[in-house]
């Protein structure tokens, strides 16, 4: 019977045909209506979207009058309707190019739990690779290897030397490579590392292959790209990705000069289904964005929009290169101590160009994990003036392992703190490893950001983590890792903060919050419909809920089978 019922929810109903009047308006009844709109959970009867808005929300009498009597009619049966998710920070250019590759987190590909299954997985693929060729493999996890070790350049040599092996760090952040793979970047056994880099060698010198923050920087430039053909024929499967877990508005959270000039494309504005957010990477070719006059501070490309300037200060915790106040008990990526990590850049390269955006009209957003990069965001931000009367939503993406002096902070300036709470479930158990139980207990507070004025939203980082938005919730409900310890009970959130990381919270911080997040006329007809209803479902079933069918400005862009 359930099942009848999924199908029955996601199945169109057709009242009379609509006259030429009515033929745009389209009325929602039948299930439960969770309008997100207000700090407290609010219902409705029902909603009646025309040309792609809401027009009316609440009692159904009132509906079918604003509808007009020939309007079509969608009887959700029972089924729970929500706003359209809003991604807060994923990369969406990366699903790009993760098409091309290796990828870990397919279950085809079997065991490769331990190195020696890892490196029989590698050969395998690679194996159809032309010698000479590039293997690139996705989602390593050196954390989820039963030795907890990194792979080796000489390993790698031992399975392919005839070809190019790198393997992408989950994180993002790092790789292995093999000495093909080095040579190819030019890469040397007795280079230093660059500032802000992480190149360790071995006793004799010798490179291990292991490259991290700005030390994959040629590795990067050799890499072998998608053409714009390949990124063309893999972006719908990459939007429906997002359609499926009931995001209309997604995010490219870092955005190169290359994917930039493709995602703003007319080819890709025409294929586009979905809202995407681009954040060009301060990093990386940032004076051609700001000399160009059509890339202004929110200008709209078709679907796209240029939200704000992505600016990167630290790496990662799971991966060891995030930056803190406090040692890593496991040192640094290859076993050295005392480390407590490093930034990527330099308080005044980072407070010069941040300003230089900001004087220009562009939203900041600063990818910080440790506290010690949080410090330096905040001083860049109070260096630049910046105070929350001025209304310019700073976003400090991650913003993991905060402390609770610096909340404050964030309320002067009016951060909008975007959180990970999917670290409490893949990584927590890693960072209990390096740092005391108070610290990993604090990661993500939602509940002390709330409890201060803030308002928080939850992303996926997208490819680090899957793209679950049940999930997301779930983690922040539930804060267990893998091993099933609880990280933070006290910064648990509930059902409706949940969904407002992912409804309102995110649409606020990206300055959307008139146009999406909330059921409410005058809004886009932006909807989820899921299976059962959040608010009353148990924690520890909240994940098994499934999203029946994605609506976009009124239209259906994803359905359940």
């Amino acid at each position: 019977m359930r099942i009848a019922g999924w199908l029955a929810a996601a199945c169109l109903v057709l009242t009379a045909p609509a006259t030429a009047k009515d033929a745009s308006a389209t009325l929602w009844r039948g299930g439960t209506i969770i309008t997100m709109d207000g700090e407290t959970p609010a219902t409705a009867e029902a909603v009646v979207e025309r040309d792609g808005k809401i027009v009316f929300v609440g009692p159904e009498l009132g509906a079918r009058e604003a509808a007009g009597k020939d309007a079509r009619t969608r009887d959700l049966n029972g089924a729970t309707l929500l706003p359209g998710f809003v991604d807060a920070h994923s990369h969406f250019a990366i699903g790009l190019q993760t098409a091309g590759g290796l990828d870990l987190a397919d279950p085809a590909i079997g065991d490769t739990a331990s190195v020696s299954k890892l490196l029989a997985a590698v050969k395998a693929y690679g194996a159809k690779v032309p010698k000479g060729g590039w293997v690139v493999v996705w989602r390593y996890d050196d954390a989820q290897l039963a030795e907890r070790r990194h792979v080796t350049r000489a390993e790698l040599d031992g399975i392919m030397p005839d070809r190019k092996v790198v393997l992408l760090h989950i994180s993002l952040h790092g790789l292995v490579a093999n000495s093909a793979a080095l040579k190819a970047a030019k890469l040397r056994d007795g280079m230093k590392p660059p500032a802000g880099g992480v190149m360790p060698s071995d006793e004799k010198g010798r490179l291990t292959g292991l490259l991290f923050e700005k030390a994959m920087l040629p590795m990067s430039a050799v890499l072998p790209q998608p053409s714009n053909e390949a990124r063309l024929a893999a972006l719908d499967g990459v939007q429906m990705r997002y359609a499926r877990e009931g995001f209309t508005w997604a995010q490219d959270g870092a955005t190169n000069p290359v994917d930039l000039a493709f995602l703003t494309s007319p080819a890709a504005q025409a294929m586009l289904k979905i809202d995407l957010a681009l954040l060009p990477f301060a990093m990386t070719g940032i004076d051609a964005v700001l000399e160009n006059p059509a890339m202004t501070p929110g200008a709209r490309f078709g679907r796209v929009k240029l939200q704000g300037i992505k600016f990167t200060l630290d790496g990662s915790p799971q991966a060891r290169t995030a930056f803190f106040t406090r040692d890593y008990a496991l040192g640094s990526p290859d076993g050295q101590h005392p480390w407590h990590g490093q930034p990527v850049t330099s308080d005044a390269a980072f407070q010069a160009l941040a300003r230089k955006v900001h004087e220009r009209g562009w939203q900041i957003f600063v990818h910080a994990n440790g506290d010690a990069a949080i410090d330096m965001a905040i001083r860049g931000f109070d260096a630049l003036g910046i105070k929350a009367a001025d209304n310019r939503r700073p976003v400090v993406i991650h913003s993991q392992f905060m402390r609770p002096d610096q909340i404050p902070a964030y309320v002067r300036i009016g951060v909008g703190p975007t959180y990970f709470s999917n670290h409490t479930f893949y990584f927590a158990d890693t960072h209990r490893r390096n740092f005391p139980d108070e610290v990993v207990d604090f990661i993500s507070p939602f509940t002390a950001s709330r409890a201060a004025g803030l308002i928080p939203s939850n992303h996926s980082d997208y490819p680090v983590t899957p793209l679950d938005t049940r999930a997301q919730m779930w983690s922040a409900m539930a804060r267990t890792s893998r091993s099933g310890v609880v990280s933070g009970d006290g910064q648990r959130e509930n059902a409706f903060q949940a969904l407002q990381a992912l409804t309102t919270g995110p649409a606020w911080q990206v300055f959307e919050e008139d146009r999406r997040g909330r059921i409410k006329a005058g809004l886009l007809a932006d909807f989820v419909v899921l299976d059962r209803n959040p608010l009353t479902t148990p924690v520890d079933q909240i994940r098994a809920i499934k999203v029946l069918e994605t609506v976009k400005e009124g239209e259906t862009v994803w359905r359940a089978n």
